[in-house]
């Protein structure tokens, strides 16, 4: 069964009296374990695209089936329940919280969730295993360099072990050779973790490392790329 399949979906905005479609026709499925990006220009409908692939918006009409979990028909509850257990989020911005340490942020998705302190800090310290950064896990944020709070960040998109990692413009904020190690980091963690990665980003270099491309333009799918 396909992790992920969106058929005929639309999501139009109204403005007033006037109605702006930002995802027209669109039809995609994402088997389990794949690695690839959503590219396109400002504009282009990738984030809007993000952010129902994310559960965090539904589409105007069409189907989204996540895991064989109808999106489309969950209420805001049940669209939240299904988001906590199923994705990790990374954004360009790290959004780590500066008072805490890197330990106590990657723990913070398991304090909502109610996770009893002694296993949040067990699996904090095994998703900062994961992404090389267990002796930084004393550090806050302003003593970590930009890769590595991406990293801390990546450790919390992970404590929850999600089926998928979204992750948008991951590397915007970072220099070429930190963006190569962190979507090395990306690539060893769904081969060994077999997690599915949707990156979404306009750097072709980003889209270069991914198995798969998929390109929007103007709410479309215009192109659709695996690597050979």
């Amino acid at each position: 069964m396909s992790l992920i399949r969106m058929e005929n979906l639309e999501k139009i905005y109204v403005a007033g009296t006037v109605e702006v479609p930002a995802l027209v026709e669109i039809d995609l499925t994402i088997e389990p374990g794949e690695f690839l990006s959503i590219m396109g220009p400002s504009g282009s409908g990738k984030s809007t695209l993000m952010n129902i692939l994310g559960c965090l918006d539904v589409p105007t009409s069409g189907q989204y089936i996540l895991d064989g979990d109808d999106v489309s028909a969950l209420n805001l509850d049940e669209r939240a329940d299904l988001r906590n257990r199923k994705i990790g989020f990374v954004f360009q911005g790290f959004n780590l919280l500066p008072r805490m340490d890197a330990l106590h942020n990657v723990e913070l998705p398991l304090i909502y969730g109610r996770v009893k302190m002694a296993e949040r800090k067990d699996s904090a310290m095994q998703a900062l295993e994961l992404v090389g950064l267990t002796e930084r896990a004393n550090h806050l944020p302003s003593q970590l360099s930009g890769g590595q709070q991406q990293r801390v960040a990546i450790a919390r998109a992970l404590v929850n072990n999600p089926d998928i990692i979204l992750a948008d413009e991951p590397t915007g904020n970072l220099d070429t050779r930190t963006s190569n190690e962190i979507m090395a980091v990306f690539s060893r963690l769904n081969q060994q973790k077999q997690i599915t990665f949707i990156l979404v980003t306009h750097d072709p270099e980003v889209g270069a490392v991914t198995d798969r491309r998929i390109m929007i333009r103007d709410g479309r799918i215009v192109g659709d790329e695996r690597r050979n």
